[in-house]
């Protein structure tokens, strides 16, 4: 994969993601899509909306606003305990959390096993049999299950809220400031994530709000309003994409941890009792989604929690290898009847389902799933940018991204601006721009246009050449093989259509 920085400054260069306010020298992990980021942002939200709501009839979408009454934040538990453990460098004083201290410390262990992976599978060649050589070999075996041990106790001190231990696990393993290398550690302290605001013109009658640290509760609080008007029958489940916020202290990694972020999140309302199988069910199906992108299956895992949220009787997350490991990208969560049985109590409302088939009124259980957009934005680009070395010695860039989610599908390219040549490539634009986001681009030499559309991950290219205004045919170019092929005008519709109509995506769920 390629270096992190490089993907950071590509993102920039081709108009992807900017600083926010760079003029004014940024804000610390806020950043503004730019003209193609915010194409491949939508791309990628549409894809995600269509599999989840257009694709089941019992799915629907809301989007609630971002402003909630406070007692909202009281019921969901972020109020007491929506908290990060941080914990101060007193020589550099910078501030960390302290469970991503350690996880980082285990992700160096990681970079161990990678490393024995690879040794072993250049020595062996092709008899080299991977799942054997991670349960056999005595060195991974014994780097694995320090892993296992070092996490397994951070998950038992968070969850004791012990977080004294937190610290000496911190000192025991010798960690370091990554800033200064001092380990003059102060003591652990929990921090609340939420922004506070006011609602109200005077200072005395102003009420105190928090802008949303998760889209999750407005779909909880609109459960029966929306299950009445859409005359729902359980099991169902609400969709909502939408902007959250979070005071990240360690807020990292370009746009992975951000303080600004967008998540699309479903609910799926159940009968008590039947979470398990439905629990199961969904990590396979968003699984699957994830996989119908083609970004290689061996990107993917699964990591089940150790340490449980008060509200879960299961949790496990969809890890993606980025090029600082295998992290964080979905989340699929049991919250059993712990949100609608919250904001019950504290509304005074009955948040309660009649179910026909087993005439009773239960509160419905949840299973969650929540893909963070950002995250996933991040995923998709940088597993798709790429240096390739080409026959002849050169080189290009390439970002291969999912033809379905580029931000321009196809860029037309009259060969010369002359002899009519950029006339007939506009009429093509204006036939195809109906159904796919079109370029247009007659600056510079066709390899050099080739190249710069290879690196905004243009999965085609078509060019108008002397001989289309006889024959009306065009040369197809293909991004990832860089195969031409003559086409006439009139099939490219149907050619275009076979790569990149999501349908044919989203069918291989």
């Amino acid at each position: 994969m390629t270096d992190f920085k490089k993907i950071i400054s590509h993102a920039k260069e081709y108009g992807f993601v900017f600083p926010s306010s760079e003029i004014y020298d940024g804000l610390s992990a806020v950043y503004d899509y730019a003209q193609n980021g915010v194409a491949l942002k939508k791309n990628i939200r549409d894809y995600w909306w269509k599999s989840m709501v257009q694709l089941h009839s019992n799915i629907v979408g809301i989007d609630a606003a971002i402003f909630m009454h406070p007692t909202t934040w009281k019921a969901s538990g972020h109020v007491d305990a929506f908290n990060d453990p941080l914990i101060d460098n007193k020589d550099s004083k910078k501030r960390y959390r302290a469970d991503v201290l350690v996880e980082d410390y285990c992700a160096k262990i990681e970079t161990k096993i990678e490393k024995e992976v690879n040794k072993a599978a250049k020595r062996f060649g092709e008899s080299f049999d991977k799942t054997q050589f991670l349960a056999t070999n005595p060195r991974v075996v014994g780097y694995q299950e320090k892993i296992d041990s070092i996490l397994k106790r951070l998950g038992q001190s968070l969850e004791k809220e012990d977080l004294a231990d937190v610290k000496n696990l911190i000192e025991e393993l010798d960690i370091a400031c990554p800033e200064s290398g001092s380990r003059n550690w102060t003591d652990v302290k929990q921090f609340n994530l939420m922004f506070g605001t006011k609602l109200g013109a005077s200072a005395d009658s102003a009420m105190d709000l928090y802008l949303r640290p998760e889209t999750a509760q407005g779909i909880f609080v609109n459960f029966l309003n929306v299950q009445k008007t859409g005359r729902m029958k359980i099991p169902f489940g609400i969709a909502q994409t939408g902007k959250a916020f979070r005071n990240e202290i360690v807020a990292r990694q370009f746009i992975f941890r951000m303080r600004e972020f967008e998540q699309m999140e479903m609910q799926f309302f159940i009968p008590p009792g039947t979470q398990k199988e439905w629990y199961e069910q969904w990590k396979q199906t968003r699984l699957n989604w994830h996989l119908s992108l083609g970004m290689g299956e061996e990107n993917y895992r699964f990591h089940d929690h150790e340490k449980l949220a008060h509200y879960a009787d299961a949790a496990a997350d969809i890890e993606f290898k980025f090029p600082f490991g295998f992290k964080e990208l979905e989340g699929i969560h049991s919250r059993t009847d712990f949100d609608l049985s919250s904001h019950e109590e504290f509304s005074g409302k009955k948040l309660q389902y009649f179910d026909p088939e087993r005439n009773e009124n239960y509160v419905p259980y949840v299973v969650e799933t929540s893909v963070g957009l950002d995250r996933m934005f991040l995923a998709v680009f940088s597993w798709a940018l790429r240096e390739e070395t080409l026959e002849d010695g050169s080189s290009r860039t390439l970002l291969k991204l999912p033809s379905v989610l580029a931000p321009t599908k196809v860029a037309v390219l009259p060969l010369v601006k002359k002899d009519g040549l950029p006339e007939l490539a506009n009429e093509i634009v204006d036939s195809l721009k109906w159904e796919h986001a079109t370029a247009y681009d007659e600056k510079d030499a066709v390899g050099r246009r080739y190249r710069r559309q290879d690196a905004l991950g243009t999965p085609f290219c078509i060019t108008v050449d002397h001989q289309s205004l006889e024959d009306k045919t065009v040369t197809l170019r293909d991004r990832d093989s860089m195969q031409q092929e003559r086409v006439a005008i009139a099939d490219l519709p149907s050619r275009l259509d076979e790569q990149l109509n999501i349908k044919h995506w989203l069918q291989k769920i």
